[in-house]
């Protein structure tokens, strides 16, 4: 029997663009396994240049660029195989591409064959289509490759598994949802019974724009039994021990997966922590208005950056009550979080003597509203062009589906930790946060969600209750279910006409909106394109 192969896999955070910065963590990353006794070490799809790099693929430096890396690499890996993922020009043709690099040279290179077109994935548009099987020995072991998508379908591994392999490496770049890695799971054990082969399934992970990939790589047996899950949304490197057809050693045998508001609360931290460090920014500032939303989305920025990078401002008016006070100063204190009070009222008391003789003879209406909610973004907006800071928004998927926001106003800022998660699901974040530490008052919890935008108000006065409203939302955007359908399910027909009637006008305040972290099939983003100007209604 030959000695084991033992496998590095490098579960780690690869920036788009980055060419010559990760292609230095990628030799470093190599050098670390070699150390460690590897054989082979693998890294996820597109690593050299991140994912997804999308049209940065169209720029001819671009793709030059990772030629002159990836030279690079070979030249300085001399002691350990390496499989690694990357863009790759052949031919005319440009692949989604696994090179499998021994001694500084290429003696393998497999193109992806299901490219995914849906979604958030515009593979098609950038991509050739592979159809060749790769099969490569190490050590008396046959390794099939595969890349991401080429798991979902039967065919590519059938064919390495005709071609000889014995063990198939899938390198992905994966993201997140919820529910992701129950999916992973089931698939690849599809693939397991179909091939026989166990599968080194490695993802990637780290946040880039409104993606979060979250890890998580397998390690499946012959007999598809899940022996090891690797942390989720950590870097991490995995070894592993494989014999013939046989994994025969693995670190440990951590396989749950996490529970739904824990998997979703750190995606969020994942992405703002990513997207604020990436972006150049030293920190960032939260309007803290001692609601819930605000409430999470401050939690979320210092578990992500810690509390020395945020800044909290609570932006008062004539309508906030002492409760809303009490209750912002109270979360500052206990997150230690530099707080300052500015009160809205000069500036909107200005604004209306502004437009004293525009508005004369009409009555008070959202209008007035509107002009407080932007007095607080203009603060925000200031505050972030004088400190540095990226202002963080605080609304949520319901409100953004609904239009229950304001443009120029509480929409202001770089980024909204919120935008795939509805309100529903905000209770439950602070709840779970809460459990790990109370950090949010109870009293945001249980009193009535308000804007305090006028006297009395309450969210409900101009929405359905939430439970409804994200029932509704959930079954006509992520599912994409007819209306006709989803009045079947039991909701009101007029509560439905309305709820979508809503969501149809408010596509143009969404397209000016921040991005925002992705955790469900289906976001307000790049997964969900209409148009802004329609004459359809959903039916």
């Amino acid at each position: 029997m030959n000695n084991p192969v033992k496998v590095a896999m490098v579960q780690d955070n690869f920036l788009v663009g980055d060419i010559k910065g990760n292609a230095d963590k990628l030799i470093r990353l190599s050098n670390f396994a070699a150390d460690k006794g590897a054989d082979l070490v693998i890294f996820p799809e597109l690593a050299l240049v991140g994912y997804p790099p999308e049209d940065l693929l169209h720029r001819p430096g671009f793709i030059a660029q990772t030629e002159v890396e990836l030279a690079r690499i070979q030249h300085e890996i001399q002691d350990i195989d390496l499989v690694l993922g990357l863009p790759m020009l052949t031919d005319g043709h440009l692949y989604n591409t696994a090179v499998w690099l021994r001694k500084g040279e290429c003696i393998a290179s497999y193109h992806k064959h299901v490219l995914p077109n849906y979604s958030v994935f515009d593979e098609v548009r950038y991509f050739a289509q592979g159809s060749e099987p790769v099969v490569v020995e190490l050590n008396g072991v046959n390794f099939g490759l595969a890349i991401c998508e080429d798991a979902w379908e039967k065919r590519p591994i059938a064919d390495a598994k005709t071609a000889g392999a014995q063990v198939m490496l899938v390198i992905n770049a994966s993201p997140f949802h919820t529910g992701k890695y129950e999916e992973r799971v089931q698939i690849l054990q599809q693939r397991v019974s179909e091939s026989q082969c166990p599968v080194l399934y490695l993802n990637m992970v780290g946040g880039q724009d409104e993606l979060v990939f979250d890890g998580e790589s397998l390690v499946i047996d012959h007999k598809g039994e899940v022996l090891h899950r690797a942390a989720a949304f950590e870097p991490v490197i995995e070894f592993v021990e494989v014999t013939d057809s046989k994994i025969t050693s693995v670190d440990d045998r951590t396989i749950k997966a996490l529970a739904e508001e824990e998997a979703v609360y750190r995606a969020l931290v994942l992405g703002v922590k990513d997207f604020v460090h990436n972006n150049g920014f030293k920190g960032v500032v939260i309007g803290l208005s001692g609601g819930v939303d605000s409430a999470l989305t401050l939690a979320i920025a210092v578990d992500a950056l810690g509390a020395e990078h945020v800044h909290a401002v609570m932006m008062p008016s004539r309508y906030t009550a002492d409760m809303s006070l009490e209750d912002a100063e109270a979360q500052a204190n206990t997150l230690n979080v530099k707080y300052d009070i500015i009160p809205i009222e000069p500036a909107f008391t200005a604004f209306l003597d502004l437009l004293e003789e525009p508005f004369a003879g009409k009555k008070v209406d959202t209008t007035e509203e509107n002009i407080q909610a932007r007095c607080r973004g203009l603060i925000l907006m200031a505050i972030s062009n004088k400190t540095g800071l990226m202002v963080l928004t605080t609304g949520n998927k319901s409100e953004m589906a609904v239009g229950y926001a304001t443009l120029y106003g509480d929409m202001s800022g770089g980024f909204a930790p919120l935008k795939d998660v509805s309100k529903t699901l905000v209770y439950k974040l602070c709840r779970y946060r809460n459990t790990i530490g109370t950090v949010i008052p109870e009293r945001v919890l249980t009193r009535p969600p308000t804007a305090e935008l006028r006297a009395d108000q309450l969210d409900q006065d101009s929405l359905p209750d939430y439970a409804v409203l994200d029932r509704i939302l959930e079954l006509s955007v992520e599912q994409d279910m007819p209306m006709n359908e989803i009045i079947a399910t039991g909701l009101e027909r007029e509560l439905v006409e309305q709820v979508l009637g809503m969501v149809q006008r408010n596509e143009y305040k969404r397209r000016q909106s921040a991005p925002g972290v992705r955790i469900t099939k289906r976001a307000f983003g790049r997964d969900r394109r209409y148009p802004i100007t329609s004459g359809y209604r959903k039916k």
